[in-house]
């Protein structure tokens, strides 16, 4: 049976789509499943550098015609499998969107779990990863541009009939309006991620720090979207934001009194 695959996308840079990318594989590998992840940010590609690897070849080699899959293929923390991408001038220019098609299909036949982590704004080189997805997760942060290019990004996958599952805002504290954002959406709203300054910055956070509040977000999201792609389960029917009441409370001693239910922020909002 042909492995899911799963475009992790968003309209703007610097929103979380690499980190979710990287977290939701590693939750699914200690789960027991092979996943491999794909750095298909063809401009700024950094999955590589996130995680400390250094593949022998590159995803730019492979769109190039230089490499084959098998040669990029590259062993990461908890078991990943990941092919990372280059950053260079020359090798972006080399690269042919098109061509992801053909890795993304052997791909499939070798794993469970297909994680293609893509780059910002509506180009084409976005628009083939949608394209190729049997599922899209659209990651955002609460800064309006962001979710404007995330909504901006779903209306190109509907055009070209991909499947969005739904959004993951990132970097919400408890003064983030989660109600407001997710009534611009005209998808599901899949998780909350809280803003997590304490946690390592060395990735996965699921696996560097899982006592975080963000990794614990990471976690059951990945063991929501485990129910979607293996067992069934549908977001409408079964599956309810993932947010928790007690990632945003402040630690005793911190300025400022708690965020009131009635005040706008995520508090009761998904009780």
């Amino acid at each position: 049976m042909a492995g899911y695959v799963c475009t992790v996308a968003g309209g703007k840079g610097g929103v979380g789509k690499t980190t979710t990318a990287v977290n939701v594989g590693a939750g699914l590998q200690e789960m027991g499943y092979d996943v491999a992840v794909v750095d298909a940010d063809l401009g700024m590609a950094n999955l590589g550098a996130m995680l400390a690897v250094e593949p022998e070849k590159s995803l730019h080699e492979i769109l190039a015609g230089d490499a084959a899959v098998s040669e990029a293929l590259t062993d990461a923390p908890g078991g990943l499998t990941v092919i990372p991408g280059e950053q260079s001038l020359e090798a972006f220019a080399d690269a042919d969107p098109a061509k992801l098609r053909k890795v993304i299909k052997t791909l499939r036949n070798a794993y469970d779990v297909v994680l293609i982590d893509t780059g910002a704004g509506l180009s084409h080189e976005v628009a083939v990863p949608l394209g190729l997805a049997d599922g899209i997760i659209l990651v955002t942060t609460p800064d309006d541009v962001a979710i404007g290019d995330t909504v901006k990004t779903a209306e190109l996958a509907d055009r070209i009939d991909g499947e969005v599952i739904g959004a993951i805002i990132n970097r919400v504290t408890r003064h983030t309006d989660v109600a407001d954002i997710a009534d611009r959406f005209q998808f599901p709203l899949l998780a909350v991620v809280p803003d997590d300054p304490q946690a390592t910055t060395d990735e996965p956070l699921v696996l560097n720090r899982p006592e975080s509040h963000a990794a614990d977000a990471y976690l059951r999201l990945t063991d929501a979207l485990e129910r979607l792609f293996f067992h069934g389960e549908t977001v409408s029917e079964d599956i309810e934001t993932i947010v928790d009441d007690s990632w945003f409370v402040e630690e005793e001693g911190e300025d400022g009194d708690a965020e009131d239910e009635d005040s706008g922020g995520v508090f009761g909002l998904f009780n």
